[in-house]
């Protein structure tokens, strides 16, 4: 619809009508060549700008910008899991200019919701994965004041399991507390650093509720985040959801070039769960994250470092399980 079409239906007093009852709308694409359009406010509805092209600019009240080209695939992802979809736009409209903590306790409580609702559960009920954790999940080498830190699920592609997650938690809590280290330097080892939760463990808990006081208590974001200005993050292969959210609280992400990157959660029924929608936002702004989380759509490394989501891009250096890394820099401190 036209921007005028869109500010109409927003003025009317009934407007909320439209987003609730047997056939609601969930989606509103808007076109045009204003530069404003009014806020959806907290209306459980996704706007999306169609421009010129995926990410690019757009009015600041949208959810989203995307290209002519992206458009049949944002409308299947929010046909296909509208109330996930709504639900991240929504979130990432109210978090907004709210501090890290904060932020991090509303993703935590909206995922555990979303674990609970129908589209998650249509998800897990066709999945019959098995995963198995693994003796060293995670391994941590210091060398002088520099903790080398190495997620080691490589025939996983260093998916995310409750084993990885308190070990990395672990690690980074040996950061915080010893005031000798003075950098981090975290990597995944094998073909990718992180391609996010291990779908086969995804919703195994069946209280949602005790999973969300758990991720609150054990969650690595609130840590990286404490440790953002001496932590170097360097990132390669498939580097997908939960991988580019907690990697995205340092102040330095260096690329490979072989690097993808994506928030495939909506397409399970949930949005991401990992602090992103709070890291990411931070670095590449709400419309930017919006449009990975709902867009369906990876980027790669060259892309990542027009956004500002890497700061670099550079082939990595070998590492493996039992050997430190041969480059470390100081991370770019960003204020």
């Amino acid at each position: 619809m036209s921007p005028d079409e869109y500010d109409s239906m927003l003025a009317d007093p009934c407007a909320g009508e439209r987003f609730a009852g047997a056939d609601p709308v969930r989606l509103i694409l808007v076109g045009g060549d204003a530069d404003r359009i009014a806020s959806p406010g907290s209306l459980p509805v996704v706007v999306c700008w169609v421009g010129d092209r995926f990410g690019g600019a757009g009015p600041a009240s949208a959810d989203l910008v995307v290209g002519p080209e992206d458009v049949d695939r944002v409308v299947r992802a929010v046909e296909r899991c509208p109330l996930a979809a709504t639900a991240l736009a929504v979130h990432l409209r109210a978090c907004e200019g709210v501090d890290v903590n904060r932020g991090l306790a509303l993703e935590s409580g909206l995922y555990s919701m979303l674990q609970s609702g129908p589209e998650f559960r249509a998800w897990r009920g066709a999945q019959c994965g098995v995963t198995t954790e693994d003796d060293d999940p995670v391994i941590t080498i210091r060398t002088d004041e520099t903790l080398h830190v190495s997620l080691n699920r490589p025939h996983r592609h260093n998916a995310i399991t409750v084993g990885l997650r308190d070990g990395l938690h672990d690690a980074l809590a040996l950061a915080v507390v010893d005031d000798s280290i003075r950098h981090v330097v975290l990597r995944g080892i094998g073909p990718s650093f992180c391609s996010g939760g291990d779908l086969a463990e995804f919703g195994s808990r069946t209280d949602p509720v005790s999973a969300h006081v758990i991720r609150l208590a054990r969650s690595p974001a609130r840590l990286l985040h404490l440790l953002h200005d001496r932590l170097t993050v360097y990132v390669h292969g498939s580097t997908l959801g939960g991988g580019i959210e907690m990697a995205a609280f340092a102040d330095r992400i260096v690329a490979d070039p072989d690097s993808t990157f994506s928030l495939p959660e909506l397409a399970i029924g949930l949005i991401p769960g990992a602090g992103g929608t709070i890291s990411l936002p931070r670095r590449i702004g709400r419309q930017r994250t919006a449009a990975l989380g709902i867009g369906g759509r990876s980027i790669d490394a060259t892309t990542a470092l027009e956004w500002g989501l890497v700061e670099a891009v550079s082939p990595k250096p070998q590492v493996n399980a039992n050997s430190s890394p041969v480059e470390t820099r100081r991370p770019r401190r960003t204020g």
